[in-house]
């Protein structure tokens, strides 16, 4: 029942979106090849192999880096013909959307924080959360299994007592959901944690025992998330929103409203940067953004749903943000 909620919360952030899909029933047979995350292979990213493109966003002493930041990325295979339930991790298609989308535009936003790590997954396809009863509900949890997995790995061969943040969007977001439950929640882990951003997801503030919701920029120890719609647009089903943890991602308080001073920066896929471009409003559980005030503004202008946008929105308000949070972490800790 628990796994179920957990999936249920991030189906609501899709309604809305692509709904007819070919499909086939889940079988184990078609079940992709487990992956051996001792094999580097197997990672997106470790510290000593970040691609070309992610390392203008990397900071250049990164072996002074004293942290770890560990991202999940977010649904990806999203084709209305492709029947498969989870992708291969070996999928060469798939690995070049995780780069270049994922990795480049939401997880580099935490590169000047820690070093970074990004397990490939055999990802579920994007019907399985609208499908949980027929196959859905497996393929997500084959998902987390290699999610979980990695981590353990990354624990016994990388992470040498380093404090960690957890970093994630989308259905990234339901896998950290489960890793902070199985690893961090009330254990001896929690100590090491920065902060969780679990973003693109609906949370609610007593979903763990001992992992609180931070309210102050410099807060440690604990989880924020958001979900982005364009100012006055709601989601079919609001009312899942209210009373969810919404962080303001621009003050990182209870502020409600932004102005656009505020706004420290937003990535875009000219890999530009574009400061004091959108104010926020705090409402009903979701975080309302203005047309962002760019050269390519008219391209986001028919846009209602920014969840594709929630990380690289805010990008360099969550770098700057990470970074505060980690110094925060190690002045405490000496």
């Amino acid at each position: 029942m628990v796994k179920k909620i957990f999936f249920l919360a991030f189906f609501i952030v899709l309604v809305g979106c692509k709904s007819t899909y070919k499909t086939q029933g889940f079988s184990k047979k078609d079940i992709p090849l487990k992956p051996n995350y001792n094999n580097e292979k197997n990672w997106a990213v470790l510290p000593n192999s970040s691609f070309g493109e992610l390392k203008e966003f990397t900071s250049k002493e990164i072996d002074t880096l004293q942290a770890d930041v560990f991202y999940v990325y977010p649904t990806l295979n999203t084709e209305n013909d492709d029947l498969r339930w989870n992708v291969p991790v070996e999928d060469i298609e798939q690995q070049n959307k995780v780069l270049n989308k994922a990795v480049l535009f939401q997880a580099s936003a935490f590169a000047t924080s820690g070093k970074l790590y990004v397990p490939y997954y055999r990802q579920a396809h994007l019907r399985s959360y609208k499908m949980l009863e027929n196959g859905g509900d497996k393929a997500l949890l084959l998902a987390y299994s290699d999610v979980k997995k990695a981590f353990e790995v990354y624990l016994k061969n990388y992470n040498k007592g380093r404090p960690i943040i957890i970093a994630s969007h989308s259905q990234g977001s339901t896998h950290a959901k489960f890793l902070l439950r199985d690893f961090f929640d009330n254990k001896p882990l929690q100590e090491k944690l920065i902060a969780a951003y679990i973003v693109g997801t609906v949370l609610k503030s007593d979903l763990f025992s001992t992992l609180k919701p931070m309210t102050k920029p410099n807060e440690i120890g604990g989880f924020v998330g958001w979900n982005t719609f364009k100012k006055g647009n709601y989601p079919k089903k609001r009312d899942v929103y209210k009373g969810s943890v919404t962080t303001n991602p621009i003050t990182w308080d209870d502020a409600k409203t932004t102005e656009l001073y505020e706004h420290k920066g937003f990535l875009y896929s000219n890999k530009k940067i574009y400061k004091n471009v959108l104010k926020i409003e705090i409402t009903d559980g979701l975080v309302w953004s203005t047309n962002p005030k760019f050269p390519m503004r008219f391209f986001m202008s028919f846009m209602k749903n920014y969840h594709v946008g929630d990380i690289n929105l805010f990008w360099q308000d969550i770098r700057e943000n990470a970074e505060l949070r980690t110094k925060t972490w190690l002045a405490e800790n000496k």
